[in-house]
Order: C-alpha cells, then sequence, then structure tokens
C-alpha cells in the first residue's frame, strides 16, 4: 500500500511537470525517507488517484506507524512535507519567497477598497515582501479569477527599481508623492507614510479608471455593457513609507487584435502569446516550456548553418531568427546562445509595450497626461 502510493504521487508529479523524469528516483528516494523506510519494492502499474487521495492515504500509513500524532494541523504539515519531495528547488519556483494569499472564502477576485486594504496590511505585517494582485477581468488577468489570491515574496523586481518619470499632483492629497513610472506597461506610482491615505486614493483612482474613456487613445470603459478597465496593484514598502503601483489595465479586443488590443502582439506569438500578468507586469518573463526545446534546436540549427523553416518545431520562429541568425553561424555555441537569450529579453519588452494602455511615444505620455489630469 505504501509503494503503491508513493509510485502514485510519483506519476501525478511527472504528469503534471512538478519534475523531471530524471528526478524520479531522487523523489522517490526523498519520499521513502520522510516515510521512513529503507528499501522499496516495486508494484507494478498502479492507477491514477486523486492527489488529495493520495497524501490522504500516506498521512493514515504515517500516523499507524507513529510518525505524525493524527490531527488536522500535523497531517497538514505533513502532507506539506511530502509534497516537498516532488517540488521544484526554492531556486527554480519563480523568485525567492514567492509565495500566494488566499483568501479564507470562495469568492472570485476583484480589485477595489477592500482589496487595497489588505495589500497594505500584508505589508504591514511582513515589510520585507512584495505583494499584488493579478487584474480582475479576462485577458489582462493572468490567474485563476475564480478565487480571491495575492501573490509576494521577498524580490526585488525590475519595475520596484524603475524611476519615477512625471511626477504630478493630485488635489487633496498633499501628503502622497505622485507619478507616472518609466516603465512599458502604464504605471502610476503612488507613496505616504499612511497607508489609510493610499487606499483612499487608489480606490478613488480605480474608479475614475474603471469609468475612463478616451477614444483618441483606443481606451474604452465599455462596450455593449462589457467593462474594460482595470488595475494590477503591487504594493511594498519603502523605509517607514508605504507604496503602490497601479498598472492601468485594458482587455479590450478589435478585429486586428482579437486576443487583446492590449495584449502580445501576433508577431510575437511564436514566443509568447499567453496573458502578461503580475509577475511579468513587474518585469520577470513567464514564457512557455515548449520554448526551452525549440531554442536548443534553434542554437544547433544556427551553429551548423541549417534551415530553421524546414523543422516544423521552429518553423515558427524563422522569420524573427532571420534578423540576426546570419551572423552567428559559425560562432561558438555559448555566444549562439547568449545572443538567443537577448533576442528572448527584446521580444518580451515588446510584449510588455503592447501591454501598455498608453504607449511610450509623445502621443502616448499626453494621453496618459489627459487621465492623470482627471485625478
Amino acid at each position: 500500500m505504501l509503494y503503491q502510493s508513493i509510485e502514485q504521487l510519483i506519476g501525478y508529479a511527472l504528469e503534471k511537470g512538478l519534475i523531471e523524469p530524471c528526478e524520479e528516483v531522487y523523489s522517490r528516494n526523498m519520499l521513502l525517507a520522510v516515510m521512513g523506510e529503507d528499501g522499496f519494492e516495486a508494484s507494478g502499474a498502479v492507477e491514477k488517484r486523486e492527489l488529495c487521495d493520495i497524501l490522504g492515504e500516506l498521512c493514515d500509513i504515517a500516523a499507524q506507524r507513529g510518525i505524525i500524532s493524527d490531527s488536522t494541523e500535523n497531517r497538514d504539515i505533513f502532507d506539506a512535507k511530502l509534497m516537498n519531495c516532488v517540488m521544484p528547488r526554492p531556486s527554480h519556483v519563480y523568485y525567492n519567497e514567492h509565495c500566494i494569499v488566499f483568501n479564507s472564502r470562495h469568492i472570485p477576485m476583484k480589485i477595489d477598497e477592500r482589496a487595497f486594504v489588505r495589500l497594505f496590511d500584508f505589508v504591514r505585517q511582513f515589510p520585507h515582501y512584495f505583494v499584488g494582485s493579478n487584474a480582475d477581468l479576462p485577458i489582462v488577468g493572468g490567474s485563476i479569477l475564480s478565487h480571491d489570491h495575492f501573490q509576494g515574496g521577498r524580490y526585488t523586481f525590475a519595475m520596484e527599481k524603475a524611476e519615477i518619470e512625471t511626477p504630478f499632483e493630485i488635489k487633496g492629497y498633499p501628503d502622497v508623492t505622485a507619478g507616472i513610472v518609466k516603465w512599458p506597461l502604464s504605471v502610476i506610482r503612488l507613496r505616504s507614510a499612511d497607508p489609510e491615505r493610499l487606499t483612499l486614493l487608489s480606490t478613488g483612482i480605480l474608479s475614475k479608471w474603471r469609468a475612463y474613456t478616451d477614444r483618441e487613445a483606443m481606451i474604452l470603459a465599455e462596450t455593449n455593457g462589457t467593462p474594460h478597465n482595470t488595475i494590477t496593484p503591487i504594493a511594498r514598502r519603502r523605509g517607514e513609507d508605504y507604496e503602490i503601483d497601479l498598472c492601468l489595465r485594458n482587455n479590450l479586443t478589435t478585429d486586428e487584435h482579437p486576443m487583446g488590443l492590449y495584449h502580445p502582439h501576433a508577431e510575437w506569438h511564436h514566443i509568447k502569446k499567453e496573458n502578461i500578468g503580475l509577475i511579468e507586469v513587474m518585469g520577470l518573463a513567464v514564457l512557455p516550456s515548449r520554448l526551452q526545446k525549440e531554442l536548443d534546436i534553434l542554437e544547433d540549427y544556427i551553429a551548423k548553418g541549417k534551415d530553421i523553416a524546414s523543422d516544423e518545431r521552429t518553423a515558427k520562429h524563422a522569420k524573427w531568427a532571420a534578423q540576426f541568425a546570419p551572423e552567428l553561424i559559425g560562432k561558438p555555441r555559448e555566444h549562439i546562445r547568449a545572443a538567443l537569450e537577448e533576442e528572448v529579453g527584446r521580444v518580451f519588452m515588446h510584449v510588455l509595450e503592447d501591454a501598455g494602455v498608453f504607449k511610450r511615444d509623445e502621443k502616448g505620455k499626453g494621453a496618459f497626461m489627459r487621465f492623470t489630469g482627471t485625478l
């Protein structure tokens, strides 16, 4: 029974991509050690089971063996220890101390005043962490919208390092520093020693943005009763001050851009066509797993001067690669790989620019100032 449950957990981890096939023996040995076993007997073919059932059975066995006392708290701790055996190492989870903060109630995600209160309450208690939320609309919401949650961690993203490019004042808030951040997306940064004041102001800006339309800038608050404007908020501490970045989002679709006008455009889909969520808003690319293998093949084809378009796995990259690959033919592999990764980074920059509702040219900056002028 024990060995079968361990195999079922290993099978689950492999199926979900939590571990690689080369890590199977390592993970199995870790599970055996946690269960107090010094040997293993293969049990042949095993049927699939729900994860909660597998963990429940392993906890039952651990309680029977006296490894844990059979209480809800101890079982929760122990099944986390079991899952640790089949999870990627921390250096591979998106960034240092990545955490997810769940609402205890199963309610949909919503950016509103209560969300801002919770964000600031979190960084008050954990000043060494940032915390943020994905947007609460499809296309611009990068995660499950059916359950209210935040993401945080002990990590400094590129957006946090970006400076305020255009400061502005907001009537009635002389105690708040406000400005537009120098960033590909459209971000307003607020800072104050008083989180309650920031909550009030953030709520007011959100309300203004939800109702804001600027047809010249192709920003529509709604079409046919469907709302388009929302915010991706990120809160942090700056010494004794509180700070929040409000990234303005819009999920409008058009005939030319059916997946979203402010979504990665089709020319970049060979690298990235998924939604731009909280982590990417802050500057860390979350790229599809297929890309790792495709870049390996590209590296080999470029090194050997082979036709990239001849392989169905890389044909979609041919037009992009043609811009830089000829100069890399015959170069050392490490040089080619570094160039490929740099070019992927350039694509990610374009993807973030696509997601910016106010573009980084003079026209876009003027449109952004029209909005801040309404605050």
